[in-house]
């Protein structure tokens, strides 16, 4: 069990990593809420040290880095990243050598893959395969959750699109075409995000998660490729798992209402 309030360094952090099952030379995609793995040493910047340590040189660290806004245009340089997504990950895309997305759907990345995984054409829905998530999908990347749980994990967007959902909420982003903001609309798979737990269960229960202590706090590691093909095996069977009954979740709600009768 963890020591709870005990301050940790990057060097314990990092055999955590490696103990939980973090592989040297992979694909790491990382959703991280730092509150409840806290202390580490050098703080979100030292965590993110420890994330490289067990990766090592030849591994690749990828963090969500999306915009907060609709309507403000994105510059990779100077727009902050969503404040939902925490401060590792507002740390991490403003290091040296994190390479970032050019579209506001933004993953940021370092390592050998980080071009391959970050640059990628605006995807519409953001999780669609041909999008940053997905394409640490196709490097059979891992995903870690970090003091989270699946409620974070965009991966089962991914799966969501995979398996053919039928939601979609029209939605809208702000881009820059010919140096003029352009007001682009979309649909997405969205909705609370809360169901996402159950892949908890599918995932223990085939064997495909491993869970383990890091810092002060609890790590759920997976392979992205068994995430979507368990979740999208599920979805195949009840399209609408993800969303609460009717009359439950008024997002959840929303997105029922958008189905095709």
């Amino acid at each position: 069990m963890p020591h709870e309030g005990r301050e940790w360094s990057r060097e314990e952090v990092a055999g955590q990593l490696r103990d939980l099952g973090v592989e040297q030379g992979g694909v790491l995609l990382v959703h991280t809420a730092f509150r409840a793995i806290r202390p580490v040493e050098g703080g979100p910047a030292g965590l993110i040290e420890a994330l490289r340590m067990a990766i090592g040189p030849e591994g690749t660290l990828v963090m969500p880095s999306w915009t907060g806004s609709d309507e403000e245009p994105f510059d990779p340089a100077t727009t902050p990243a969503s404040e939902d997504l925490g401060a590792v990950a507002q740390t991490f895309w403003r290091m040296p050598g994190v390479i970032r997305s050019d579209h506001p759907f933004a993953f940021a990345a370092i390592g050998p893959r980080a071009r391959r995984i970050t640059d990628t054409p605006l995807p519409l829905p953001p999780h669609v395969p041909d999008s940053p998530v997905g394409r640490v999908h196709d490097e059979d990347g891992q995903v870690l959750l970090l003091g989270t749980g699946h409620d974070a994990n965009t991966t089962l967007h991914l799966a969501e699109l995979v398996a053919g959902v039928p939601y979609r909420l029209p939605k809208h982003i702000t881009v820059l075409r010919d140096g003029r903001p352009v007001r682009v609309p979309y649909g997405e798979n969205d909705h609370c995000c809360e169901r996402f737990t159950l892949a908890d269960g599918w995932l223990r229960g085939a064997g495909l998660q491993r869970e383990g202590p890091v810092g002060n706090g609890t790590a759920r590691l997976v392979r992205s490729r068994d995430v979507v093909r368990v979740s999208a095996e599920r979805l195949g069977r009840d399209p609408l798992v993800f969303l609460h009954a009717p009359g439950e979740c008024a997002e959840c709600d929303d997105a029922r209402a958008s189905t095709v009768a």
